[in-house]
């Protein structure tokens, strides 16, 4: 039995692109792999208060972090280039962004990687792999606790 899937570009056509709500909340997301980037899209987006810019390397990162606006960082630890321990230890060493709130989304999980991604200034570190579904509660959950008077970059 030859089974046939439905390429994920696909399926993402057929949700209804809803406009982002004008407070949305915005996230910059980074990730080297493709298949990851358009699952977090779809995942972020899938959320109608949220608007989710989602590159693929760490420099292209820090230059539209560096723009503002951005109400939280999401950062994969291990991409080729800069990794995402540097993307997190020069958002919080530039004063443009160092005060919005950075979670890594990765699949390095073991206690040494999460306090090295806390030591750089991460509030948490998400496992990947990840729920689509509930990814973009969590996040806003974790904004939450990280303050429900941070303003967004200038």
């Amino acid at each position: 039995m030859i089974h046939r899937f439905t390429p994920l570009r696909t399926i993402l056509t057929l949700v209804p692109d809803t406009p982002p709500q004008p407070s949305a909340l915005r996230f910059l997301c980074v990730d080297d792999e493709e298949d990851i980037r358009v699952i977090l899209e779809m995942a972020l987006t899938l959320d109608p208060g949220v608007q989710a810019d989602v590159v693929a390397d760490g420099e292209t990162m820090l230059e539209k972090a560096a723009a503002g606006g951005y109400d939280m960082f999401v950062l994969d630890a291990m991409m080729p280039g800069i990794d995402g321990y540097e993307v997190c230890r020069r958002l919080k060493a530039n004063a443009a962004t160092r005060d919005v709130p950075t979670v890594f989304l990765t699949a390095k999980t073991q206690r040494d990687e999460v306090e090295r991604a806390r030591s750089l200034g991460a509030i948490a570190v998400l496992k990947k792999p990840f729920d689509p579904m509930s990814l973009a509660g969590q996040l806003r959950d974790l904004l939450g606790d990280a303050g429900s008077s941070m303003t967004r970059s200038a």
